[in-house]
């Protein structure tokens, strides 16, 4: 599992995680499309901008490998914001390939990109 050294741990003055320490020895929880209702608390509104910073100052355009990265946190933006550069696409992975799709990000989370 790569571990992505630079990557923040979690949105600071929170418990929100942005990556985990080692591979889970029960097996790797799989990333999936999460729903994002309106209703969402403030808090956890303000996670989803701030990991989606993080990928954006971290890895920019760029695809990048899943590693150590949150795949619950992963999951909020998947199949929207961040997508699979693989296809078919191993959400059980922790080689897998993503990619921000940068106008979708731009336009869900505008705070996270300066505008």
């Amino acid at each position: 599992m790569l571990k992505h050294r630079g990557f923040p741990g979690r949105l600071p003055g929170t418990d929100f995680q942005f990556v985990i320490r080692r591979a889970n020895p029960k097996g790797i929880t799989p990333i999936v499309a999460r729903e994002r209702f309106r209703d969402r608390k403030p808090a956890d509104r303000r996670a989803d901008a701030g990991f989606m910073k993080a990928l954006w100052e971290c890895f920019g355009d760029q695809p990048f490998e899943r590693g150590n990265l949150d795949a619950g946190r992963l999951s909020w933006l998947f199949g929207r914001e961040v997508i699979a550069v693989d296809d078919p696409f191993d959400p059980e992975s922790y080689e897998a390939l993503l990619v921000i799709d940068v106008d979708v990000a731009r336009r869900s989370f505008p705070e996270a990109f300066g505008e």
